[in-house]
């Protein structure tokens, strides 16, 4: 089954009288929605008997709950104690989401800073090996982490990169953001065979059967030439793009099931509904 859910807040869900967290999964479920990405950009300050308590309310709505995991990871700091204190929060988000009843932590990399983008790479492939180990030992072995395509140039998370990240372990899964990719390559996501060269190259490194199940971000993005991701927009917007429809099409004839989060800017969910019935349209649901 394809899901499409929001990450984080939409502003329908005040507007439409919802006040806590707790309520997330009814408000998710009213806008027909099956999925939701919740953020932890900030911390992970979410305690246990309260994620408990969340995820039951997913669960319990069939909704596929996901984590996005601190903002501030840089699995590829030239400073060890900064790479460790990135497996910590990993493994606090990866308590956090396995209490929500969740299995996937979406990460950022961090950026290249002043090191070359093979050497950078070099180093988060060695922390994500150590983080591996240590959800295995921490009784994590579940979770999936997710390495996420980035949208900004100096940023590490180009598509090869990020499959790279995902040769550490078989468990896990790309986050391809697709409105990041379209950013950093300034436009390039316009038709089907656009969407058809991304998918291809995932498959063919990390195998059908992780790509058939891939973790998505979609929204629109304005980008400059000069370093990519400035903002994310709403659907409203008719020229960054990326666009979903040759996406679904492809999506459709790969019989993929992806998870779908739409990260707009305050219509999220909205977006998410979109997406849904683009999709549905196709398959004539």
């Amino acid at each position: 089954m394809i899901r499409f859910g929001p990450a984080g807040s939409p502003e329908s869900f005040t507007a439409m009288g919802y006040k806590k967290t707790i309520q997330m999964p009814e408000y998710v479920q009213r806008m027909g929605l099956n999925a939701f990405e919740y953020q932890c950009g900030r911390g992970v300050r979410i305690t246990t008997p309260a994620a408990e308590a969340l995820g039951a309310e997913f669960a319990r709505r069939g909704i596929q709950v996901s984590l996005h995991a601190p903002y501030y990871i840089s699995l590829s700091s030239l400073e060890e104690e900064k790479r460790l204190g990135s497996i910590r929060y990993i493994l606090e988000s990866a308590r956090a989401v396995t209490d929500m009843g969740g299995r996937r932590i979406v990460i950022h990399a961090g950026s290249c800073a002043k090191l070359s983008r093979s050497d950078a790479l070099a180093l988060a492939v060695d922390t994500l090996k150590k983080t591996i180990q240590a959800l295995d030992a921490e009784g994590f072995g579940e979770v999936i982490p997710c390495p996420e395509t980035m949208g900004k140039l100096n940023q590490l998370g180009d598509l090869d990169e990020v499959l790279a990240m995902c040769r550490v372990d078989e468990r896990m899964l790309p986050c391809i953001d697709f409105g990041h990719l379209n950013a950093r390559t300034f436009g390039s996501l316009k038709t089907q065979a656009d969407y058809k060269a991304v998918l291809d190259r995932i498959e063919n490194v990390i195998g059908l059967s992780r790509a058939r199940v891939l973790h998505s971000h979609f929204s629109r993005i304005e980008y400059t030439e000069k370093g990519g991701e400035k903002r994310h927009l709403t659907f409203e917007d008719k020229v960054f793009g990326p666009f979903f429809e040759p996406l679904a099409e492809e999506l459709y004839r790969r019989g993929y099931t992806p998870t779908i989060i739409c990260e707009s800017a305050g219509t999220q969910a909205e977006d998410a509904g979109a997406m849904r019935d683009i999709f549905a349209a196709l398959t004539g649901a």
